[in-house]
């Protein structure tokens, strides 16, 4: 469960979105009727704020704070919003997560980029007062590639802003305290701050100051807006109505971080079975059969020995693969998850492994070879099971180290600057030593065959299930076996050493 809070108009100019219709999509709803619709999934009982007094809505918000127990999803009322864009910053895992919107970056000629080579860097600019704005909101933001580095207000300026704050902003529950400190101490200064400041800007404006790791987020290919006029909510609706919505909520179906082999060799059309399958009423488990059944199969072939049956093995475990992304993709797609699929997909993708290695220890057997394969498929799955007893430990432990700490600065100073050098020499200390070591690994990533080749040296499971399908249809379980543990093992010493280090950091 999430807690949904509805700010009302943000001080300034009377944004209400009372009365402003959606003439673009079906039955004509208000801006605040479909966004209340959208929201109520979510949480019946929604929070609504009214801002037209800062201090009294900072007030009213630290009320809400301190009583929630669950995540916290706070919105403008006047938000036009795709639904899937809703879904997926309420399920994202940062502790808090920002939509913002960056300046874009204008087309220069040749003698003004020459110009703009004597511009001061950023570490010796001075903060500013933003007065550029972005989609009606003042630019007084500053952003990085992950997080908000600083925003400013109408007094407090910030070191080169670049970008808005657009509106939704999730908070997870063990935020809230924070959030309700920070609000009564900016209702506490409320008369220090201008009439155009946004509110929601000012809610992250305290966050930040108080070393609250805010991330962030664009739209992507989804819509968000927030209007003001008739004017505005028809080329809301006019636009969001030409985005292809679904295709959108595909894509997310897909994990970001797959292997090279998933990502280029399955995940181009798994998702489009996903999606066929939800439509008709598949469910997560239902599909997850599908690839234990193929599996199965596909150890049986592998047990004959038989060089035919040995290549339609490797289709066969190739499409238990397939099916195996597809069960995930299909929950995600149809918000269709539960504790038994969870335990299912990780359970069987081990059974499936297993039982294929023990067909391919069969098979060696019976075309005439000498009984000591088992031996190289015991090593195979004892090396296997090691490595996901030590990924699952180390996930646990990760998962209680407490974040790094921000630097914070008082939310009365009347600039960033002492944030940003606070931050600078919190760069400096974290690039020595072993940290340094991993952050420099972690830069390398940005070069594209680098980052492949991370993702292959630690042999996911799409690896492990190519390696097993072409070396076995094209030469033997002895093969097939020497490839998995030789990979295995430096797969093995790869993540043990990673994780060493990052465990003395």
């Amino acid at each position: 469960m999430t807690r949904v809070v509805l700010l009302g108009a943000s001080p300034g100019p009377d944004t209400s979105p009372t009365g402003l219709r959606l003439a673009a999509l079906p039955g004509n709803p208000t801006v605040a009727e479909r966004l209340r619709s959208q929201l109520t999934s979510l949480d019946p009982r929604l929070a609504t704020i009214e801002s037209g007094d800062v201090a009294a809505a900072l007030r009213a918000l630290a009320d809400v704070a301190e009583t929630a127990t669950e995540n916290l999803f706070i919105i403008p009322e006047n938000s036009v919003i795709h639904d899937e864009l809703i879904y997926q910053i309420t399920k994202a895992k940062r502790g808090a997560l920002a939509l913002v919107a960056k300046e874009p970056r204008p087309e220069v000629t040749e003698e003004e980029a020459q110009a703009q080579e004597d511009i001061v860097p950023i570490d010796e600019a001075e903060p500013e007062i933003g007065l550029g704005r972005l989609e009606g909101l003042p630019v007084r933001s500053r952003v990085g590639k992950s997080r908000v580095i600083s925003v400013g207000t109408a007094r407090h300026a910030v070191t080169r802003p670049n970008a808005v704050l657009l509106g939704p902003l999730h908070l997870s529950a063990r935020n809230a305290p924070m959030l309700a400190q920070t609000c009564r101490e900016l209702a506490a200064m409320a008369d220090t701050f201008g009439e155009d400041d946004d509110l929601l800007q000012l809610i992250v404006f305290g966050l930040v100051r108080n070393g609250v790791s805010v991330g962030i987020r664009g739209r992507r290919d989804l819509f968000y807006r927030r209007v003001t006029t008739q004017e505005e909510v028809n080329e809301a609706g006019t636009e969001m109505a030409g985005m292809d919505e679904d295709r959108a909520k595909l894509n997310n179906a897909v994990k970001g971080a797959d292997g090279f082999f998933t990502t280029y060799f399955v995940s181009t059309y798994s998702r489009f079975i996903a999606r066929w399958a939800a439509r008709r009423g598949l469910t997560p488990n239902q599909v997850t059969l599908i690839s234990i059944t193929l599996g199965v199969a596909a150890a049986a072939c592998f047990a004959t020995g038989d060089r035919p049956w040995m290549v339609l093995g490797g289709v066969l475990i190739y499409f238990a693969f397939v099916f195996d992304c597809v069960d995930g993709q299909v929950a995600r797609y149809a918000r269709k998850f539960g504790v038994l699929g969870a335990w299912l997909d990780a359970t069987f993708d081990r059974f499936k492994e297993y039982v294929v290695f023990a067909g391919l220890a069969v098979g060696w057997v019976v075309s005439g070879n000498s009984d000591d394969i088992w031996i190289l498929a015991l090593a195979a799955i004892g090396l296997q099971s090691v490595r996901h007893l030590l990924d699952f430990s180390f996930g646990i432990s990760n998962r209680r180290k407490p974040p790094s700490p921000l630097p914070t600065l008082a939310l009365d100073a009347p600039d960033d600057r002492p944030l940003r050098q606070a931050l600078t020499r919190r760069k400096v200390e974290r690039s020595q030593g072993l940290r340094g070591v991993l952050k420099m690994w972690t830069k390398a990533g940005k070069f594209r065959a680098v980052h492949w080749a991370r993702k292959m040296i630690v042999f996911p499971i799409g690896e492990r299930f190519a390696a097993i399908a072409i070396t076995a249809a094209l030469f033997d379980a002895r093969i097939t076996f020497i490839t998995l543990v030789i990979w295995g093992s430096v797969a093995a010493a790869y993540t043990l050493t990673g994780r060493l280090m990052r465990s003395l950091v």
